[in-house]
């Protein structure tokens, strides 16, 4: 029966055939707000909450937003917010987090201009411009949402403390305590100080100070109870600095180094603990020390050792974590494990769990549907649906058989004018193979060729792209235009396999360069497009193999675009700031071809733009290249852009679809494509 209902209420909700000669997208199709985003739901099931577009403001600010689903569900029409509660002055609502007792939390940016005393990335001394990231408690409707406590409640929290955690610091649920009806664990962390961890009481606000890491440590901590039980550090020691995991002594609260799970950071074994087996002593660990993708073994805490095979690997893409039930009856049991593939996926091995996903599937065939929540009796489950070419969209599906649309991000885009993204191979010069992502221009059919190409390597570069909707516009956007899009997963990319993630240490501008260049030469000879119709687009590390392309002899680029891209490996090396952890683990790693050491030799012309309130790569990164080399290839551009910090949550909307007009225009002009 879910099955037939399923499929009847899909209908007319997913993407259309692919149209031969669609309308190509607009700048305003990405500068608009998502229509609704970020929804979860409580663990009783009796409410939403997600971010959505403030419809008494034309949808130029976003807003939170409240569903009531205490009572009945009509699955006959979309479900629209119960409240909705605008963001107030220049804070912006980001994302959200349900939890339960009609609670939510509430997580915001605003700009801010002033002195940061050593708090944190940015200046010194001095005023730095940036986003200050603060996060709120919302009540039952969202009728007020409050600040949260400051941390006095810690031992020993000076003034200095609490002003780094005014500026600087991240609020977030570390466990939702889902055997308790009122209590949950927050978890504030500060570059400066560490994290402390908090117990939260949702019925009165109060809270009470548990514990605390420093800034080299990490707490794993009990879902049942909130209290740690594992700890990971980073160390100095005879001459290396290593990665320890210590567990918790039987019967005591001391806790013992674990030798086995001990690893050098030089090697970069990753070594994660995702939980415990219930009623043993057994842990369940994630690591590619074994093979090169990660899988996830049993590890014995009594005999110190591994399990012979893994419990769960796949064979092409590293295992990620653990689900785990958190009711009553079997909290703790493992109900699947998740891999991340071209899109990341649940690999269910309870029954229910696995019935419920696969006639999500069928429903909706040949798209992505993600479970995002669900209550204790599987009665309410919040997922997502979406594609390369079909933008998220969020539904409930009510007592296992009926489906509730809420919405879709961006429901004003028709998903006719949208290619089709593929997953590809192809090998590099020294045969390494390279996985990537093209997106095809809409209605691109065997046989076309591509009015250009268009090569967008990620950030990171410890990073890696999926084949989700890209919500920036970057490749449907160009794609609507006649454009191919390449995402080439080149070495030095995280969550591929520890082959390809360790070939890129010390090859920034050089081998990992190589591995772009050769995508674009596989495209030329795929009859994709023609060699000289080929551009490279990147975003952050992106930025900087745009620079890297742009000084680089025999460039198969028309042209670079570097958005908020590294210029100067010296000066980024020196401006690791407080970020010790990333100084100790990816520093060394940060080697190669230095653009800004090579900037007589820049032989294409670049589009450069910044972001003002950029602090994680500053703005002089892309000001001193540009001042390098604007006389040498005058018809290159550079573009400040103010109130624009370096994550996508940090970029006011406007600026999303400047950046679109600003390439297009580029493309078409200085690049002839």
């Amino acid at each position: 029966m879910m099955k037939r209902v399923l499929a009847a209420g899909a209908i007319g909700l997913l993407a259309a055939p692919f149209a031969a000669n669609a309308a190509p997208l607009t700048s305003e199709d990405f500068s608009r707000y998502p229509s609704v985003s970020s929804v979860s739901m409580s663990l009783e099931g009796d409410m939403l909450v997600g971010v959505v577009a403030d419809p008494s403001k034309d949808g130029k600010a976003r807003a939170a937003a409240y569903w009531d689903l205490s009572g009945k569900i009509d699955t006959s029409k979309p479900l629209l917010p119960s409240n909705i509660t605008p963001s107030s002055g220049k804070t912006l609502f980001y994302a959200s987090v349900a939890l339960k007792d009609k609670k939510s939390l509430w997580f915001t940016v605003q700009p801010y201009i002033g002195a940061l005393m050593g708090c944190g990335e940015g200046k010194e001394t001095g005023s730095t411009k940036k986003y200050l990231e603060k996060t709120y408690m919302g009540d039952e409707r969202i009728k007020k949402i409050d600040d949260l406590p400051d941390g006095r409640a810690e031992i020993g929290a000076d003034r200095a403390m609490l002003r780094c955690y005014e500026l600087v610091g991240s609020t977030d649920i570390a466990s939702l305590l889902p055997l308790d009806p009122s209590k949950v664990v927050l978890a504030r962390a500060s570059t400066k100080s560490g994290t402390s961890y908090f117990e939260h009481d949702l019925s009165n606000g109060r809270e009470k100070f548990l514990y605390k890491a420093n800034p080299t440590e990490q707490v794993i901590i009990s879902a049942r109870t909130g209290m740690p039980v594992a700890r990971t550090s980073l160390e100095y020691e005879n001459g290396a600095w290593k990665s320890y995991i210590s567990l918790p002594d039987s019967g005591s609260d001391k806790f013992t180094r674990e030798d086995p799970l001990t690893t050098e950071i030089s090697n970069r074994y990753t070594m994660n603990l995702l939980g415990r087996q219930n009623g043993t002593n057994n842990y369940f660990i994630a690591t590619d020390k074994f093979s090169d993708k990660v899988s996830i073994y049993l590890y014995d805490a009594a005999n110190d050792s591994f399990s012979a095979d893994p419990v769960f690997a796949h064979p092409d893409y590293d295992a990620s974590n653990i689900i785990f039930s958190n009711r009553e009856k079997d909290f703790g049991e493992v109900l699947g494990f998740t891999f991340d593939g071209p899109i990341p996926e649940n690999f269910w091995i309870d029954p229910e769990m696995k019935s419920i996903q696969d006639g999500l599937n069928q429903a909706f065939p040949d798209k992505h549907v993600a479970i995002v929540d669900y209550t204790a009796d599987r009665n309410r489950v919040l997922f997502t649906v979406g594609a390369g070419n079909m933008p998220t969209a969020y539904y409930l599906l009510v007592d296992k058989a009926k489906v509730a649309v809420i919405g879709s991000e961006r429901p004003w885009i028709d998903t006719n004018n949208l290619g089709e993204v593929k997953f590809v191979h192809y090998d590099a010069r020294d045969g390494l193979e390279i996985p990537a992502f093209l997106t095809y221009p809409a209605g691109w059919k065997e046989g076309d060729k591509a009015r250009g190409a268009i090569i967008v390597p990620h950030g990171g570069p410890w990073a890696r792209d999926y084949g989700n909707f890209d919500f920036s516009g970057w490749t449907q956007y160009f794609a609507s235009r006649g454009y191919i899009v390449m995402q080439p997963q080149y070495r030095g990319s995280a969550g591929w396999g520890r082959e390809l993630w360790l070939a890129g240490d010390g090859e920034w501008g050089q081998k990992m360069q190589d591995d772009k260049d050769d995508g674009a030469a596989w495209l030329v000879s795929q009859g994709l497009v023609d060699a000289d119709k080929i551009a490279i687009h990147g975003y952050s590390y992106g930025g900087f193999a745009a620079f890297a392309a742009a000084v680089r002899p025999n460039s198969p680029y028309q042209c670079a675009i570097a958005g908020a891209g590294v210029s100067n490996l010296a000066k980024l090396g020196n401006s690791w700031g407080e970020n010790r952890i990333q100084r100790i683990v990816q520093g060394d790693t940060v080697k190669g071809m230095d653009p800004m050491q090579n900037t007589d030799k820049i032989n294409i012309p670049i589009l450069i733009y910044h972001g003002e309130y950029d602090v994680r790569v500053p703005i002089f990164h892309s000001r001193e290249f540009y001042n390098a080399i604007k006389d040498k290839e005058p018809q290159s551009k550079f573009i400040p852009l103010d109130l624009m910090g370096h994550q996508s949550a940090k970029w006011p909307a406007e600026h999303a679809g400047r950046v679109l007009e600003e390439v297009e225009n580029f493309l078409n002009t200085a690049c002839n494509m």
